[in-house]
């Protein structure tokens, strides 16, 4: 028993001696299991719970100093790494804690200052700060509310007063069970309640930034303020309504603002799988930077004296990395922004001290940062893709680059069309490294993957890295002077390509796959074991491959819901048995019944009416309600009050979009209205066994501080639109 305990503690130290340089890249992993346990917590723990964890671990490894227990001391460092996660979770939930709105109001005067504008094409929308709503005090007032604007607006800008008539309703819930938290997220916007303006805005107070006593507040808005300027500049230099798209696109690349695409356009650029190109990110950061830097670089040895007696490589490493900070800033200083400009950072400042800066340990100082400040980013799309794409891109490249065969290569001089192939397989590789490693996270939040995107990117990488971006450099350089219009005009012709490659790749047949709801602990899988596969470099690396294979697996086996049920009782869906969505209405919910489409990987919803005409046997309905027959059980579908209680008597499973007010034996579930308004959207599942499985919203969520429960009954909420 001994010698096996000393033959395991062998194995353990000789791991430790080949992979104890790469330990280090587990810390935002560590981390990251902190924030995903709070997160995933039915109820809050107390705030001095992850600091007590914390405390504890750490005692645990001062008691094993001087003893020659690696494994243990490795035990105790990622219990205090994952506390200390869990508790920059808790300490941010409570930071940005602030009133939301208890019911839906109005239409009601809401007037405040406007914290950020967007330009959008299906109404602009404006996140107020300070607000003062008519019909509740300040101690129920949220700090800020987001509204869209309907109809012909004044002018505008951030940091303005304006009034207007609103209909407001607290931030609405998933719209099934497992799907995109907006109450949460918009918690930790601060925004506490959602709506839509009843006409124009009236502008009551100019923005004065002389009167702010918050210099970042200044700044901030000064920054909001160039952000819409620059906007404006850029759709003002295409006026003509074909050239209008253009000028919409090099917006979001330039200021990192949407809203102006149309919403085809944006179809097209995701179904083509180069919607990347509209995010600013690693990509667009790191283009910025190493055009400046070449630029700058190449400008000052022009001048012999300069480029002989100093350092010009520094200075124009410096000069990338304060170009990168502004135009980080500009974009908006979203979470892929701040991951590449951390990137960027570290890698330019190695520059000037002459060090190696782009590596594994990069990523994982960037993604340390933005878990300890951003907690909750950890469960966005953007955190999730940009750290994937550019952990995977890394590690294999860190790869290649030790091979044998690249080192024998290196330094050998090449041809022209040597260089060409080159970077077009660097292209093609990055694309397909990068695709690959990101799809599964596009699959579990977008439920859908673009097959064509590596011929689409082999184009379109290359006309935005040495023609659009470049351009779009020079346009900043000249809007200063007014004369944006000599670098738009280019960059509107290489946008104008870019957008027929977009069109041209999304119609092809097949160039979409839709893909069912994964389920979170499948990602997790693929997560852990993409991560096993990147950070270790020794051969039980290839373990982690199980990992991602688990994950990806669960797709076989998805099962949709038989039955769903929107919180408000207006719209259901019923799983027919090919598997298909039937709805009971196409004209309301319609964002709900989107997200229930997509979730079952379906591009087109079915009406109940095209059930009940082809299978009568398995849907019935009057003007009552319905009875829905699946897998021997017959469930009641009740839409009028009249058929509760009949159905009280046959049916196996009754779910009402009214109330049940009397005693109900029979069912064995009983769903009605008050049931749906207290915990939102209902799923159900059928055995063949005769038991009913049943999901909702939000005890799901648990009781969080982010997770709304309505204290008295509210009608004709409006949907996540807003």
């Amino acid at each position: 028993m001994v010698g096996k305990l000393l033959k395991t503690s062998n194995k353990y130290r000789i791991f430790f001696e080949l992979e104890q340089n790469r330990l280090v890249l587990w810390t935002p992993v560590a981390l990251g299991a902190g924030i995903a346990f709070y997160f995933y917590l039915n109820v809050e723990p107390p705030l001095w719970s992850g600091i007590v964890g914390l405390l504890g671990t750490l005692l645990a490894l001062y008691m094993t100093r001087g003893r020659n227990v690696p494994l243990i001391a490795l035990l105790c460092i990622s219990v205090s790494l994952t506390c200390v996660g869990f508790s920059a979770a808790q300490w941010r939930t409570a930071f940005v804690a602030a009133p939301v709105l208890e019911r839906a109001m109005g239409p009601t005067s809401v007037e405040g200052r406007i914290a950020r504008l967007e330009f959008r094409v299906k109404g602009d929308r404006v996140t107020l700060e300070k607000p003062r709503i008519g019909g509740i005090g300040p101690g129920q007032t949220p700090e800020k509310i987001r509204i869209v604007l309907t109809g012909s607006q004044p002018a505008m800008q951030t940091g303005d007063w304006i009034r207007v008539r609103a209909k407001l309703t607290p931030p609405p819930g998933p719209a099934a069970p497992g799907a995109f938290d907006f109450q949460r997220r918009l918690y930790f916007s601060g925004i506490g309640g959602v709506g839509f303006s009843y006409g124009a805005a009236k502008l009551t107070s100019k923005a004065s930034l002389s009167n702010s006593v918050n210099p970042l507040q200044t700044i901030m808005s000064s920054l909001s303020q160039l952000r819409i300027l620059i906007g404006k500049r850029v759709l003002d230099g295409f006026p003509e309504p074909e050239q209008k798209v253009k000028g919409a696109v090099i917006q979001a690349l330039m200021t990192g603002e949407r809203g102006a695409i149309p919403e085809q356009v944006l179809d097209d650029f995701r179904d083509s799988g180069i919607a990347h190109l509209l995010a600013i990110s690693g990509l667009h950061i790191g283009l910025v930077a190493g055009i400046v830097f070449v630029g700058v670089r190449g400008f000052l040895a022009l001048f012999q004296s300069l480029a002989l007696a100093y350092p010009i490589k520094k200075w124009a490493a410096l000069m990338a990395l304060v170009c990168a900070f502004f135009y980080a800033l500009i974009a908006g200083a979203t979470v892929p922004t701040m991951r590449a400009f951390l990137m960027i950072g570290v890698v330019l400042l190695a520059v000037v001290f002459e060090r190696r800066g782009l590596s594994l340990r990069l990523i994982a100082f960037a993604a340390c940062v933005i878990l300890l400040i951003k907690p909750e980013s950890l469960f966005g799309a953007s955190f999730q893709l940009s750290f994937a794409a550019v952990t995977a891109l890394v590690a294999v490249y860190e790869a290649l680059l030790e091979s044998p065969w690249i080192k024998a290569r290196r330094g050998k001089g090449r041809g022209i069309a040597s260089q060409v192939l080159l970077y077009v397989g660097g292209v093609a590789l990055t694309t397909l490294i990068a695709g690959s490693a990101t799809a599964p996270y596009a699959a579990f939040h977008f439920n859908r993957f673009a097959d064509f995107s590596l011929a689409a990117n082999l184009l379109a990488v290359p006309m935005t890295a040495l023609w659009i971006m470049p351009w779009a450099v020079v346009a900043f350089v000249l809007m200063p002077f007014g004369l944006e219009g000599l670098a738009l005009m280019p960059m509107g012709i290489g946008i104008g390509v870019v957008l027929d490659l977009a069109h041209e790749v999304a119609s092809w047949p097949g160039a979409v796959t839709l893909l069912p709801a994964m389920e979170t602990w499948a990602l997790a899988a693929i997560t852990l074991g993409g991560l096993w596969l990147c950070l270790w470099r020794r051969a039980w690396r290839w373990f982690g491959v199980s990992g991602v294979a688990a994950g990806l697996a669960s797709l076989l086996w998805v099962q949709s819901p038989d039955i769903l049920i929107d919180g408000k009782g207006r719209l259901l869906a019923l799983s027919g048995e090919d598997g298909r969505v039937n709805v009971s209405s196409l004209k309301t919910a319609k964002f709900t019944r989107d997200v229930w489409l997509r979730r079952a990987a379906q591009d087109k919803a079915d009406l109940w009416s095209e059930m009940e005409n082809q299978k009568p046997e398995k849907l019935t309905c009057d003007r009552l309600g319905c009875i829905f027959h699946i897998r021997g059980q017959n469930v009641a579908l009740v839409r009028r009050v009249g058929a509760v209680e009949e159905d009280c008597r046959s049916a196996d499973v009754m779910i009402a979009s009214v109330p049940v007010r009397i005693a109900c034996s029979h069912p064995r579930v009983v769903i009605d209205r008050f049931d749906l308004w207290r915990n939102g959207t209902h799923a159900f599942w059928f055995d063949e066994n005769g038991t009913v499985r049943v999901e909702t919203v939000n005890t799901s969520r648990g009781k969080r501080p982010w997770v709304h429960r309505p204290t008295r009954r509210t009608v004709g909420e409006s949907e996540p639109g807003t």
